[in-house]
């Protein structure tokens, strides 16, 4: 009985390593669409998240041909591009980022690591500079508590940079319910708006602020995705986060968060392949 015990447990560890190594190395996209009598011009969003230095094929080529393929208008970044870790390089996300800015317009949220290597330059050195101020140079609008209007399409995007309190570990810090307004400003509803923010643990407060979609991600699928439970757990180490993947919506308002495109720290994805998120735009059609 024990050998038939044995063998059982190493033909599961084997097929989790198998289905660990394959969600690793691909990624699948996702189609979101999305009706509002706001939008006045039909638009197509490509949106990333958690590349964590991550490459698919020399130079990236089969995400930047994915990308290519969903023929978006513009880019939306969600953060996490790259790996805050001292003496990280980032090669594969500096080049991919380069190669995407000379195609496109990129809207620019930051994630937890893009702050951290800026707030904590005693550790991580030039890091920060070295991956942005080429990006800026190219065009990139990088969205710090900032707001682009794209008045053609009545639609205004913005990025939250939240405190780093707020990313700290095993518990969700309450967020006061002015704080959105306090570093991004009054919303005043009469535009759609986008909302990037890297952690999704705050969809109360960002659909109370009026974002009427919200994109996220940092959480990675919750790295092993169940049917019926989701993701189990977070990078903020808790268990079976709320917010862990996919279209989640309150009253009006709704959140992607995305499974990412990469990993850092624990290399593991089971059933949980990474995403890159396509988003359409389209204005309610008016009875005559």
């Amino acid at each position: 009985m024990e050998y038939i015990i044995l063998g059982i447990f190493i033909a599961l560890l084997l097929f989790f390593l198998i289905v660990n190594i394959r969600d690793m190395n691909r990624f699948v996209v996702r189609e979101y669409t999305f009706v509002s009598d706001k939008i006045t011009k039909e638009i197509t969003f490509a949106f990333l998240s958690d590349l964590h230095d991550k490459r698919y094929g020399k130079g990236n080529i089969k995400l930047l041909d994915a990308i290519e393929n969903a023929k978006p208008d513009a880019l939306l970044v969600g953060g996490d591009m790259i790996v805050a870790s001292p003496g990280e390089e980032n090669a594969n996300a500096k080049a991919f980022m380069r190669a995407l800015a000379e195609k496109y317009t990129i809207y620019y949220g930051m994630g937890n690591h893009e702050y951290r290597s800026d707030l904590y330059r005693e550790k991580y050195g030039k890091m920060y500079d070295e991956y942005m101020t080429p990006l800026v140079e190219q065009g990139v609008k990088i969205l710090r508590n900032e707001t682009v209007f794209l008045e053609e399409y009545n639609l205004r995007i913005r990025g939250a940079e939240i405190d780093r309190k707020y990313y700290k570990r095993f518990v969700v810090r309450h967020m006061e319910d002015t704080y959105l307004t306090e570093i991004l400003g009054e919303n005043d509803g009469n535009c759609y708006e986008i909302l990037l923010a890297h952690n999704p643990d705050y969809f109360k407060q960002y659909a109370s602020y009026g974002a009427d979609l919200t994109l996220s991600g940092h959480v990675h699928g919750g790295i092993i995705r169940l049917p019926l439970v989701g993701g189990i757990a977070s990078p903020a180490v808790r268990f079976f986060p709320r917010y862990n993947g996919g279209l989640y919506q309150k009253e009006n308002a709704n959140m992607i968060v995305s499974c990412g495109l990469g990993t850092h720290t624990l290399p593991m994805r089971i059933f949980n392949p990474a995403e890159l998120i396509v988003i359409r735009l389209k204005p309610a059609c008016k009875e005559e």
